[in-house]
């Protein structure tokens, strides 16, 4: 009687009981093939490295007495498995409902095999696993910078006064540290309080978290809006005037807006910025550069109050624009490369933080595949 060959892929990083479930699952059809993403592949598809190298996966998942052979697949792309799949010839491709598409499921049954999906089901007595739930486990939130970054600043606001708009948002993919989310602030919190934020005053929390941000003697002051941005839920507007900490914070937690917004605000990684970047190395500051920056950000606020797409768009990436006339290297052509094949199907851009790295900020109409969603703390 011949034996069904069950093919499955996937990256299989951190093993862990969810995945050692599923593979059991897809063994119950016959004999098991596993496919693991090379490296390279999944850096490109997540935007981060795996915490297990290539060769490190394949000797785990081969370890699984269900497991009948493992290989790494030298494609790209979401169908990485191509090549193994021809030479394989499996009778049945199995996926779990995290790992399916409709794409996927047309090749694979163009190839005349059968396709199945397993649903997410733990072991009896054991809780539902994956992956993505190990790395966001935390809820301490990361800041987004949509406008007049660099006002928080007060050798910039000096020249002139304005807001710095930022968002709240939580890890809902495992975000790059250097990346102008003040990852490195969120870093103190957790130091500080845990994986949560306590529930007690923001202001004050924000103020001990800058203070704890900044002990005596660091060379570079991280702005004030990295605290903020963490601590404050929503969106938030914080205007200053030549001082560290701003004059007011305006908050909005209307769900109409933030839905709004995180119906079209979009990251697209450009990856971390490297070790010894420094945008300071190279300013240009006057009251004209800073005015754009100012006027612009107050306009982001206004169209997001408004809820106008094409208004925020446009200001925002005025604000940006103003951000790398006072500092150059924010930006560089690497991170213009990324943005340039999808600059006419969006309404504005910016890069996360002090640039150098990081994220591309969009704002779209509508989801692309390279688009990362966000999720806005309330």
């Amino acid at each position: 009687m011949k034996v069904s060959k069950v093919m499955v892929s996937g990256c299989f990083d951190t093993l862990h009981p969810g995945h050692i479930a599923f593979l059991e699952s897809a063994a119950q059809f016959g004999q098991l093939y596993v496919c693991i993403g090379n490296d390279d592949n999944v850096l490109k598809l997540k935007s981060r490295s795996t915490y297990f190298n290539e060769q490190e996966r394949a000797y785990m998942i081969s370890a699984l007495t269900v497991v009948h052979q493992v290989r790494i697949s030298k494609g790209n792309g979401q169908l990485d498995f191509i090549e193994e799949l021809n030479e394989i010839m499996p009778d049945i491709f199995v996926v779990n409902e995290d790992g399916h598409s409709e794409a996927k499921r047309e090749f694979i049954e163009s190839k005349g095999v059968s396709y199945k999906i397993l649903s997410r089901t733990p072991k009896a007595g054991m809780p539902s696993r994956s992956t993505t739930q190990f790395r966001t486990e935390t809820e301490m939130p990361f800041r987004i910078d949509l406008a007049g970054g660099w006002l928080d600043q007060p050798f910039v606001s000096a020249y002139g006064s304005g807001p710095v708009i930022t968002i709240s948002i939580l890890p809902t993919v495992n975000f790059n540290m250097r990346s102008g989310m003040a990852s490195s602030t969120r870093n103190t919190a957790m130091s500080m309080w845990g994986k949560q934020l306590p529930n007690q005053d923001k202001e004050q929390m924000a103020k001990l978290l800058f203070a704890a941000d900044n002990p005596p003697g660091k060379k570079n002051v991280s702005g004030s809006q990295d605290a903020i941005g963490i601590v404050f839920p929503g969106l938030n507007k914080l205007d200053y005037d030549s001082e560290y900490w701003p004059l007011q914070i305006s908050s909005v937690l209307d769900e109409d807006i933030l839905s709004w917004l995180e119906s079209h605000l979009f990251l697209i990684p450009i990856g971390p910025r490297e070790d010894k970047f420094e945008v300071l190395d190279e300013m240009n500051l006057d009251s004209i550069g800073v005015m754009n920056l100012a006027n612009a950000a107050e306009e982001v606020w206004s169209c997001i109050l408004s809820k106008d797409l094409m208004g925020m768009g446009k200001a925002m990436t005025a604000s940006f624009r103003a951000q790398c006339q006072l500092f150059p290297l924010m930006t560089n052509e690497k991170a213009e490369a990324i943005l340039m094949p999808i600059a006419s199907n969006i309404l504005g851009y910016k890069i996360s933080g002090a640039g150098g790295g990081g994220y591309w900020v969009v704002v779209s109409e509508f989801k692309m595949d390279s688009f990362i969603s966000i999720k806005i703390r309330r």
